[in-house]
């Protein structure tokens, strides 16, 4: 099989080693003059860590402590706790920094996989991709948008509904040196919000999220420290240890509708190409994993029939990813809540929903297994 895969972000390098792995001649397409990781902090999940398992990728994610050494869940700004999660509920999650897993990604891709940069998309059609020098890749048994919310090959798939903001901004960062943590979790104010996570080494991945207009300049990180310095400990210490270089910020985003399809003919999305969605549940990079590994697997036991693979893989991921990117974009708006009135119906509910319905909901999340053919 020939495959292109357009992008090589973390969904681009997981599906071009699931595909070199099954016997794919892979071309891997990046726009950026080089294949690097950037960011801050990420969260893997259960099911995650299951599809780098399935892709035999597992090894790039090691053991690590769990995220909190006593609490985690989600607070006020006074520190007073709102709802907390069981440990068992979260007892798989990493919290990895995004360059170290990308690095690592990148280091597993086999002989099979022949990556080029500097390499922009300008458009696919049928099995082409003609790239912005007005070159043409042709002859693809399979293409495969990786390529991120403003996806070059979505178009080929499905009508494109662009990117909608959400409505806040997010800036984030990790500490400079390591922060001693009692707890973890996210605390919700008023139309903004503060979330700590550790990772191994004892450095603190965090973020900040606040309304903001659409357009309107975002302040730096001295109104992040303006508006949390006085939240709940360790906040402040947390951005004490921060380097401001460190730090930063971008709109929050995501596909301004559920796409119709996520195949089409020999051409197959990916992703956030797929399914853009906001961070509030931390299951972004981690539904990418589980499309590269279903793709993966559905592919390796196609045998002849690649367009009834395909057409398995659009039903079960579009069904899984579109409810998840709804109860992320709820559960955004709900912690990005403004008014007096609102912010305390909020804080009462959540203190009034039992713990069990909130694990159990994250669970149930994390309850996904590669498909077997």
């Amino acid at each position: 099989m020939k495959a292109v895969v357009v992008g090589a972000g973390i969904g681009g390098l997981c599906t071009a080693a699931g595909l070199s792995s099954s016997g794919a001649d892979v071309t891997l397409l990046e726009r950026a003059s080089e294949v690097r990781g950037g960011g801050s902090g990420l969260s893997l999940f259960g099911n995650g860590l299951r599809a780098l398992e399935s892709l035999g990728l597992r090894s790039v994610v090691p053991d690590a402590r769990e995220v909190s050494p006593t609490l985690n869940g989600t607070r006020r700004p006074d520190g007073r706790w709102l709802t907390r999660f069981d440990p068992a509920a979260i007892a798989d999650l990493r919290v990895v920094r995004r360059s170290d897993l990308h690095e690592a990604l990148l280091g597993r891709l086999g002989s099979g996989v022949e990556v080029r940069t500097g390499t922009g998309v300008r458009e696919v059609h049928d099995r082409t991709v003609r790239l912005d020098d007005d070159t043409t890749i042709d002859g693809c048994d399979l293409i495969v948008g990786a390529d991120g919310l403003r996806s070059r090959v979505r178009p080929a798939v499905t009508l494109d509904p662009g990117a909608a903001y959400a409505g806040y901004v997010a800036w984030r960062a990790i500490t400079a040196r390591p922060v001693d943590l009692d707890a973890a979790g996210e605390t919700m104010g008023r139309g903004q919000r503060f979330g700590i996570a550790p990772l191994p080494d004892g450095h603190v991945y965090w973020f900040a999220a606040v309304n903001y207009d659409k357009g309107a300049d975002t302040g730096g990180f001295d109104e992040v420290r303006q508006r949390f310095s006085s939240w709940h400990a360790p906040i402040g210490e947390v951005l004490d240890a921060t380097d401001p270089a460190d730090v930063g910020v971008l709109p929050i985003e995501q596909l301004a509708r559920p796409l119709a399809a996520f195949v089409r003919g020999r051409c197959v999305l990916v992703g956030d190409a797929a399914h853009a969605m906001t961070p509030n549940l931390g299951q972004g990079a981690n539904q990418a994993m589980e499309d590269a590994a279903t793709l993966t697997a559905l592919l390796r036991g196609a045998g002849q029939d690649v367009d009834d693979a395909l057409r398995t893989y659009d039903r079960l991921r579009r069904r899984r990813t579109q409810r998840i990117a709804r109860q992320a974009s709820a559960v955004g708006r709900v912690g990005q809540w403004q008014s007096a009135p609102a912010v305390r119906l909020r804080d009462l509910a959540m203190r009034a929903a039992p713990d069990a319905v909130l694990n159990g909901q994250l669970r149930r999340i994390q309850d996904w297994q590669p498909p077997v053919r």
